[in-house]
């Protein structure tokens, strides 16, 4: 629920803001006498898209733990991914949402890197270790090792 929300729902009100601010200024006539008023929502905009792309928009929509594999979901396409395949997990730290990027051995359909924002609990401690990146890395090396 919450990816759908960062990717989709806050980025529609984040430049709906922006576009109702630009669009108050103009109307009012401000420009004219401060021209910062069309310059700061284009600049804000900007860095609210470039961060966007680079932390949210590249999340997979649904990841579901299975066992042996993983259940991917991303705009209506499904693919089914082995703990075998995958070589590397990764958490991010101290990112909004949080990250887990898996590097796949073999790419899937989405590619040889999958990104999604697991259900984490709520903390306050800021270098807690993402449990579920944990079990992962753990489950990822037995899966491995029993291929080999």
């Amino acid at each position: 629920m919450m990816t759908r929300f960062n990717k989709k729902i806050f980025p529609a009100i984040w430049f709906g803001f922006l576009a109702v601010f630009l669009m108050a200024g103009v109307f009012t006539g401000a420009p004219v006498n401060n021209p910062l008023i069309l310059l700061m929502p284009v600049v804000i905009g900007s860095i609210g898209f470039l961060v966007m792309k680079a932390f949210v928009w590249d999340l997979v929509d649904e990841v579901y733990d299975v066992g042996d594999y993983l259940v991917v979901r991303n705009r209506g396409e499904e693919d089914h991914i082995p703990l075998s395949n995958i070589m590397n997990v990764r958490a991010s730290l101290f990112t909004n949402p949080p990250r887990i990027t898996l590097k796949l051995a073999i790419p899937s359909k989405f590619g040889d890197e999958i990104v999604f924002s697991p259900v984490i609990p709520f903390t306050l401690n800021p270098f807690a270790r993402n449990a579920v990146a944990e079990d992962l890395i753990i489950r990822v090396d037995r899966a491995r090792s029993k291929r080999r």
